[in-house]
C-alpha cells in the first residue's frame, strides 16, 4: 500500500465489486478526492442493518463504508457470550465475513472499518489483526480495510506513539489506520467526551500544527486517515448547540501541503458525528477533503422510527396471536421478517439522503457486468 498512489485522470479505474483493501482501498479514496464526493460510514449491529446499507448503496450506485463500534461488534456476536473481549473480536469478525460474502453480489465497493477504539479497546483491534494475519497467510484479503484508534483524550505524544506502534503491522496487511486529533464531543458506544463548555472548548477544534505533527510521524509508516475535529459531535443536539467550523479542515490541508511541498489536499479527512449536521457544512467539509462521514444516530432512529410506526399501525398484533374478536390470526403482522424489513427500508431511505448530501450518488467505481 503506497501513499504516493494517485488518480491519473478524472475517471478512475474501476474495481471489482466487494470489500476493498490495500491498494484498492487507496484507489477508492483517490476517486472520492478526484470526484469531490464522500462516502457515508454507517455503524451496524446485525445482519439487518448490514443488508440495508448494502441495499441502499446498490440503489444509489455508490460505494459505501460499513463499520462497527466495540458495542456493535459485541451485540453482533450475541449478548449471551460472557467473555466480552472475545465477543467483540468474534462479532466484528462475523460482521466482516458476512460483508465479504455478500458485498460483491450487490455490485458496489465496500470499505470495512472498526470505529472508536480507545486505549482499553486496543486489545480488540489487536485481536482482529491476529485474525487478518491468518487470512493473509491463507492467501485471502484481511478482514478489514481500516481500523480506528481514538486516543484523543490522551496527550498528543501518547496518542501518536501508540498509533506509530500499531501502524507498521497494519501496513503489512494492507490495512489503513484512522486516528482522531482533537476531540469529538458527545459519546460513541462508551467512548467520548463531555460537552461542558463545548461552545468555547478549543479541544473541539483541531490545530493544524497537531495535524502536521501526526502526518510527519505516521505517514512514513503506513496509510493514515485523520478525524480532525471542527466542532463536530456524536449524536444529535439542538441546532446551534455546537458550532461547526469546517474551514479548520482547509487550514490543516493548506498547512500540511505547504510544509511537505505537496499539491492541495494531501490529507484524507474524516467527518465524525455527521448525524443532524447542516447540509451546507457537510458540503463544505467534503470540498475540503473529507472522504468519509460517520452516520450512526440518524440510522438508529430511522430503524426505530420505521418499526415503531408499524407497531402503532398494528398494535393488536403485538399483544395477541389471534384477534380476540374475529379469531383472525395476526401472524402475517408480527412475523419478524415483516417488521424487521420495515426497519431496513427506513434505513435505506435515510441513507438515500446521505448519499445525495455527500455527492456520492452514481459515483461507484465498481466494475459493472
Amino acid at each position: 500500500m503506497s501513499e504516493a498512489k494517485t488518480v491519473s485522470s478524472s475517471k478512475p479505474h474501476s474495481l471489482k465489486p466487494g470489500v476493498v483493501t490495500g491498494d484498492d482501498y487507496l484507489t477508492l479514496l483517490d476517486a472520492c478526492k478526484a470526484g469531490g464526493y464522500a462516502l457515508p460510514a454507517v455503524n451496524v449491529v446485525g445482519t439487518d442493518s448490514v443488508n440495508a446499507v448494502l441495499e441502499s448503496a446498490a440503489r444509489n450506485n455508490s460505494d459505501v463504508i460499513i463499520q462497527c463500534s466495540n458495542g456493535g461488534a459485541r451485540f453482533y456476536a450475541g449478548e449471551g457470550l460472557a467473555d466480552q473481549h472475545r465477543a467483540r473480536v468474534l462479532g466484528a469478525a462475523a460482521m466482516a465475513r458476512h460483508v465479504h460474502l455478500l458485498a460483491k453480489e450487490y455490485g458496489v465497493c465496500v470499505i470495512l472499518h472498526t470505529d472508536h477504539a480507545n486505549r482499553k479497546l486496543i486489545p480488540w483491534v489487536e485481536g482482529l489483526l491476529d485474525l487478518s494475519e491468518e487470512e493473509v497467510k491463507a492467501g485471502r484479503p484481511p478482514l478489514f480495510s481500516s481500523h480506528m484508534l481514538d486516543l484523543s483524550s490522551e496527550p498528543l505524544e501518547e496518542n501518536l506513539s501508540e498509533c506509530a506502534r500499531l501502524l507498521p503491522r497494519m501496513e503489512k496487511l494492507g490495512i489503513s489506520l484512522e486516528i482522531e486529533l482533537g476531540v469529538t464531543g458527545g459519546e460513541e458506544d462508551g467512548v467520548g467526551h463531555d460537552l461542558e463548555d463545548h461552545a468555547d472548548n478549543a479541544h473541539l477544534y483541531t490545530q493544524p500544527e497537531d495535524v502536521l505533527q501526526a502526518w510527519k510521524l505516521l505517514s512514513p509508516l503506513g496509510h493514515v486517515t485523520i478525524a480532525a475535529s471542527f466542532g463536530n459531535v456524536h449524536g444529535v443536539y439542538k441546532p446551534g448547540n455546537v458550532q461547526l467550523r469546517p474551514e479548520i479542515l482547509l487550514h490543516s490541508q493548506e498547512h500540511v501541503a505547504k510544509a511537505i511541498g505537496s499539491g492541495p489536499k494531501p490529507l484524507s479527512l474524516v467527518f465524525h458525528g455527521g448525524s443532524g449536521s447542516e447540509k451546507d457544512k457537510i458540503t463544505a467539509a467534503v470540498s475540503y477533503g473529507v472522504f468519509k462521514m460517520n452516520i450512526d444516530t440518524d440510522v438508529q432512529f430511522a430503524f426505530a422510527n420505521g418499526v415503531g410506526e408499524y407497531v402503532l399501525q398494528h398494535p393488536k398484533a403485538f399483544q395477541h396471536q389471534i384477534d380476540p374478536e374475529t379469531d383472525a390470526p395476526y401472524k402475517k403482522f408480527y412475523d419478524p421478517r415483516k417488521w424487521l424489513r420495515i426497519g431496513e427500508e427506513s434505513i435505506v431511505s435515510r441513507l438515500d439522503e446521505a448519499f445525495a448530501d455527500l455527492g456520492a450518488k452514481d459515483q461507484s467505481i465498481a466494475a459493472k457486468g
